[in-house]
């Protein structure tokens, strides 16, 4: 197998022979054909886009299916089979669409032309055009490597296009681009600086992606507000939910409703309870249990309920808690409990409350803790007047945004040092499940002002950037110029859509960790470096020192 899509390649380098996230050689070569047959796709939708065809159906099932592909997201191979039937059924009734409205149908190349032959192994068909993929490496590595940077942002930018989509929010010129990037993953005659210019523009597309999901997020359940969070269990029947899709958290909660039931969050769902609509309407959702999503193994081990898996940071299940254990939408395991639709196309929910039912539950309540989330970009630029008086006097010297994935490295303990470093004076921001590293610190404040603001998901980034934008106007300078600096983590494809939307922004001296992508050559990361000042984290003393000089 080849992967490297990931920061936990094995080595740094790429895994060849199992990967680090727990997939076979096998599965990933079926995760290959899929997204070889969704290339071949792509040139067959831009035709039918230029011919006023339909493609929403299309559209959609491609941002699934890419999304499916992520790390840590689906593990069936039978799902991917379903997957890669259904590209080339959509492909093929494209097709047809198109020669009933054209007098001259197009020659297909041989990529949209192709055909699996699922009487054959799928496996060996993957591994076939995997192959071929990575044979593009041996005449050009810096080209490619930037084709890998595209194609791995473009699944992270289509996770955020599915979950805005599932909140009502959508732009077809995203789905346009899916489609052209995927398609110039076939080109032999762009240069070096085309690649630089279409990966920029995964950011850019991606940039708007992560606005739809902050739309349809605060749309339906208004602006987070700062609110505090209970980390201690109380006594009854719970279930947890991990993962991101605060939609499908509120269809449980809709369900639940009423019955009993206390409903916690795990991992990147903590920012759910920011939001003012959702806490006022269901008073079941109650508070947060466990860390990040590499320490789930422990945490749902010990969990005494039934556990919903919503998006991708699912690992490979163990056998103490897989039977309580359950998936839905693209998130898939051999043998997990996926979960059947309603009639209107939301989760049922009834095996995961009858397995709750059937579970001891929380027997006695915990000693109170807590954390604040929701300083989103509404509520931290609401005071921005005092964060700017606290700049001018001196009282604030620095804003640090520590934030990105977490992930299982000990290297990863760069980020808890450096922000138990961070100076009394300067502030903390942080987003996504890199935050479980120090999360329920206590920095104390400057004035009135929290010296650890938890923004929310990775997805608000979004939010991040309003933020950054809102106090460089206030301050009528430009980001780059702010007493500011981005010290991020990465483990996803969808850290690297935001980095690419980061540079896509002109924002300069970001320093990412815990390594570098295994992805990124290095001509095309001296490259970044001239451009951006992109750089690796070294130790937090340094850094430190670097960012307040």
């Amino acid at each position: 197998m080849f992967c490297e899509q990931c920061e936990q390649t094995a080595s740094g380098e790429g895994c060849h022979q199992w990967g680090a996230c727990g997939k076979s050689p096998q599965l990933n070569a079926v995760q290959d054909l899929l997204v070889y047959c969704l290339r071949g796709l792509a040139p067959v939708a831009l035709h039918a886009c230029e011919l006023g065809i339909p493609t929403r159906e299309v559209d959609v099932f491609t941002c699934e299916a890419l999304f499916a592909t992520m790390t840590n997201v689906n593990f069936d191979p039978k799902r991917f089979t379903q997957y890669i039937k259904q590209a080339i059924a959509h492909r093929q009734a494209l097709k047809a669409q198109i020669q009933q409205v054209t007098d001259t149908p197009p020659i297909w190349s041989a990529l949209s032309s192709f055909e699996p032959d699922f009487s054959e192994s799928l496996v060996e068909q993957g591994l076939d055009v995997g192959l071929k993929f990575i044979g593009q490496s041996e005449t050009d590595i810096d080209t490619f490597s930037l084709k890998l940077t595209t194609l791995y942002g473009v699944k992270g930018m289509a996770s955020y296009a599915f979950h805005a989509q599932e909140l009502g929010q959508e732009d077809e010129q995203i789905y346009h681009f899916c489609y052209e990037a995927l398609t110039a993953l076939d080109r032999q005659d762009l240069s070096l600086e085309d690649w630089v210019g279409l990966a920029l523009k995964v950011g850019e597309t991606n940039l708007r992606a992560m606005e739809l999901l902050d739309g349809g997020h605060t749309g339906a359940y208004g602006h987070p507000v700062p609110t505090a969070v209970p980390l201690n269990p109380k006594q009854g029947k719970a279930i947890l939910v991990s993962g991101h899709d605060i939609k499908q958290l509120e269809a449980l909660l809709k369900q639940t409703a009423n019955q009993g039931i206390t409903v916690y969050t795990h991992g990147e769902l903590l920012p759910a309870h920011g939001y003012p609509r959702l806490k006022q309407t269901y008073f079941h959702l109650y508070g947060h249990y466990g860390t990040a999503w590499q320490n789930q193994t422990r945490d749902f081990a010990k969990f005494p309920g039934a556990i919903v898996i919503t998006t991708n940071c699912l690992m490979p299940p163990h056998e103490n808690y897989e039977e309580k254990l359950f998936t839905l939408g693209p998130v898939a395991y051999p043998g997990l409990n996926a979960l059947p639709k309603l009639a209107d196309g939301t989760p049922d929910f009834a095996p995961v409350i009858q397995k709750t039912l059937a579970l001891s539950g929380f027997t006695k309540d915990e000693a109170p803790r807590q954390v604040i989330t929701g300083f989103a970009r509404n509520a931290v630029l609401s005071v921005a007047d005092q964060v700017i008086a606290a700049v001018k006097a001196g009282k604030l010297r620095h804003i640090f945004l520590v934030g990105g994935c977490d992930g299982a490295k000990p290297d990863r303990n760069y980020y808890t040092k450096f922000v138990e470093k961070v100076p009394d004076d300067c502030v903390v921001l942080t987003l996504a499940c890199g935050k479980f590293r120090f999360f329920d610190h206590e920095l104390g404040k400057i004035g009135d002002l929290p010296r650890l603001m938890d923004i929310g998901q990775c997805n608000d980034a979004y939010s991040a950037i309003q933020i950054a934008l809102g106090l460089a106007n206030a301050l009528d300078t430009d980001v780059n110029a702010l007493p500011l600096s981005l010290i991020l983590s990465w483990y996803e494809q969808k850290a690297v859509a935001i980095l690419l939307t980061l540079l896509h922004l002109g924002i300069r001296d970001i320093r990412l960790g815990p390594t570098l992508p295994a992805f990124i050559s290095p001509n095309v990361f001296k490259l970044l470096s001239k451009q951006y000042n992109l750089q690796p984290i070294t130790t937090p003393d340094q850094d430190l020192a670097a960012c307040l000089q």
